[in-house]
């Protein structure tokens, strides 16, 4: 049940993500904060079956940090969005 920790965890720094990070108009409010959970719950899932026990501060930790890397994945997807959208008003020769 320590997961649902690192889910709520990833979640919230994913929100933090989501408000820090820059193109916010070109992506979905939950993106950040699912990006950011589901990294938490994966690598809290993978050291806990690598061994870790709750009583191990890397668990507790890696959560913390491994939800920061929502950040680069956000900032990709804005800027692949903003390129898209300025090729279709190209092609569609509305700008």
């Amino acid at each position: 049940m320590q997961i649902v920790l690192a889910l709520i965890i990833g979640a919230v720094v994913g929100v933090a993500v989501h408000f820090l990070a820059g193109g916010r108009p070109t992506r979905g409010a939950a993106l950040a904060p699912f990006l950011g959970a589901s990294l938490a719950g994966l690598v809290w899932l993978i050291l806990t079956w690598a061994g870790l026990g709750i009583d191990s501060v890397w668990l507790w930790l890696s959560p913390l940090v491994v939800s920061w890397l929502a950040w680069p994945i956000v900032a990709l997807l804005a800027r692949r969005r903003r390129a898209h959208d300025q090729r279709e008003r190209a092609r569609l020769r509305i700008a």
